[in-house]
């Protein structure tokens, strides 16, 4: 028998016991009902991402889950799969047009396509194959991709079910604009960051009257959309004034002073400027008092031709003009400085704008009490529990959801408008004619569907759903979703009422979270600070197990954790007490 070298090597041993793994198939399910099953899904890694820290611990705790049922003598499935990312994707095919002096619209929607998918295919499985380094065991021969053509007919068909079940409909409200991207986003894409900024303080003259109402606004350029100024129903000091008007500073035009409890009295001077197309809370106030809805912008962030001396100036060139105007007319009163969180992409870090657009929607409040149900009634926890209080929290609150986004690698949005009668007809596949008027001229939403749209599907979709397939009779539903704290609203919940609503059934048991990995001072890992730290050199340099045991010990559910090189050295030198052990056995057997 060969001796074992003194010192424990793992760059000798990690990758020829991991290729001897996959060659004899240890990790690959064979569905057998003698036995109990026991499945996880693997949250999808974007096909735009490169492994770090989050993705580390998040796999390491899932391979633990799924090698101890295995050796308990369950049927185990660790499915893996990645996510189309369509945002991120876009942005990256469009950088890399850019460099060949290219845009989409020189080369077309197909065109577009056609790159979109070749990036797919050469960077796609990047970070897959990354995983694979940690040592996971996930069966490699059913991995997933959110645009399969599986999956894509199962985000088809939810589309469709919802329609015709009047779920999903289109309308106008306040979406999360990116004037750079030039697409809605989600809440979950807006970062929300501590600005400095000013108050700008500026009297609205009551009509008739020597009186001003004085108000203050971060985003004055918005205020050429104003239709009305609110106070507060029992705020004693504009009972006078509700039901009168006052006059819009610059425009000159006469606005409704309305009362609405939405007012805080407390704050400010009590007054607010109404700007129902540029404010989600204005935009309900406008509802209740059937206010007009006027967007002064432009998707590029310039100002429209409702701007009127200001159009075509930039949103931040129009404000300082504007300031200057109501300085020199004698509206402004002062400018306060401020700190306040300014909302910005995360893809470009520009600032995003709320704004009224034509979108389609998901209507959330009947999806919502069933995912409310369940965990009333214990079929679904959280691992600390007092997730469970933010997961109900954001039911409570719950709002229609965005679906559309002006992007075109994605689902397409599966709705045809007639050209003749203007009909919308939704269908899985491209319809003959009209299903109102009988016309053949039909054209296809432009836009593409949220990328959390099908990743909400991904429990049931990746086993073979809406198809009754063997994988998801057996399989589905599965057991525990692993995963952050920072996407239960956007992720965990749009699951779990997915999945009920499809299924009839909650799509797992048990969520299990998990903390941030921070560096040694507390801080955040990223880019702009430089102190991101690449588990790849980690596992290079100490081992995949010294940095799986560094990321489990120490770490509580829930909570975020430091990562300390100290720890990781620790974690080496148990690997060789283990080596030195097993070297110590075999010499003496």
């Amino acid at each position: 028998m060969k001796e074992l070298a003194k010192n424990y090597d793992p760059s000798t041993v990690e990758e020829r016991l991991y290729q001897q793994w996959m060659e004899k198939k240890y990790f690959h399910t064979i569905i057998d009902k003698t036995k109990k099953p026991y499945c996880i899904v693997m949250p999808p890694p974007n096909i735009t991402g490169q492994l770090h820290m989050g993705h580390a611990l998040d796999n390491t705790i899932q391979d633990i889950l799924i090698r101890w049922k295995r050796m308990a003598g369950y049927n185990t499935l660790w499915l893996p799969g990645i996510d189309h990312a369509s945002i991120s994707t876009e942005l990256k095919v469009v950088q890399k047009m850019a460099q060949e002096g290219l845009t989409k619209a020189d080369v077309g929607r197909e065109g577009f396509l056609e790159r979109a998918w070749a990036w797919k295919e050469e960077y796609g499985n990047i970070i897959l194959n990354q995983i694979k380094k940690l040592g996971a065991s996930c069966d490699w021969e059913r991995v997933r991709f959110t645009m399969d053509e599986g999956l894509s007919d199962a985000v088809l068909e939810v589309f469709v079910r919802l329609y015709k079940k009047g779920l999903i409909y289109r309308g106008e409200k306040i979406v999360n604009w990116c004037p750079e991207c030039q697409t809605t986003i989600s809440d979950a894409e807006v970062n929300h960051v501590d600005t400095a900024g000013h108050f700008y303080h500026i009297n609205y003259p009551i009509v008739g009257s020597d009186e001003n109402l004085l108000l203050a606004t971060t985003r004055p350029e918005t205020m050429l959309g104003d239709t009305a100024v609110a106070v507060h129903p029992d705020d004693e000091r504009y009972q006078h004034l509700i039901g009168k008007k006052c006059i819009l500073p610059l425009v000159g035009k006469e606005i409704p002073i309305v009362a609405d409890s939405y007012v805080d009295r407390e704050f400010g001077t009590g007054v607010v400027k109404i700007t129902p197309a540029h404010d989600p809370n204005d935009f309900e106030v406008g509802v209740r008092h059937n206010l007009e809805r006027i967007n002064v912008l432009n998707d590029d962030g310039t100002m429209n031709e409702n701007a009127g001396k200001y159009q075509g100036m930039d949103r931040y060139e129009a404000r300082e003009k504007i300031v200057a105007e109501l300085k020199e007319q004698g509206y402004l009163v002062k400018i306060e400085d401020i700190t306040h969180a300014v909302g910005t992409h995360e893809r470009c870090n520009k600032v995003v704008e709320p704004m009224i657009k034509l979108q389609w929607f998901v209507k959330m409040e009947e999806l919502a009490q069933p995912a409310i149900d369940i965990y009333k009634n214990k079929s679904l926890r959280f691992i600390p529990d007092r997730f469970g209080k933010v997961y109900l929290h954001w039911l409570y609150n719950i709002k229609d959801w965005c679906i559309s986004r002006q992007l075109w690698w994605g689902h397409r949005i599966p709705a045809y408008y007639c050209a003749d009668c203007g009909h919308i007809t939704v269908s899985k596949t491209t319809p003959e004619k009209c299903e109102k008027c009988g016309c053949t001229s039909l054209t296809q939403d432009e836009d593409a569907l949220d990328t959390w749209f099908s990743s909400a599907l991904w429990p049931f979709s990746t086993l073979g759903w809406p198809k009754r397939t063997e994988d998801l009779d057996y399989f589905y539903p599965t057991d525990v979703l692993v995963t952050g704290y920072d996407i239960i609203f956007f992720w965990v919940i749009r699951m779990v009422f997915s999945g009920i609503e499809q299924t009839g059934k909650v799509p797992f048991h048990t969520v299990l979270i998990h903390g941030l990995v921070r560096d040694s001072q507390g801080r955040k890992m990223s880019k702009s600070l430089g102190n991101g730290i690449d588990p790849l050199e980690v596992i290079e340099k100490y081992g995949a197990d010294a940095l799986r045991m560094t990321l489990l010990t120490g770490n509580a559910p829930g909570n975020d954790m430091r990562f300390y090189w100290e720890r990781v050295e620790n974690s080496r030198n148990f690997a060789n007490k283990i080596w030195n052990a097993s070297r110590f056995i075999m010499m003496n057997m």
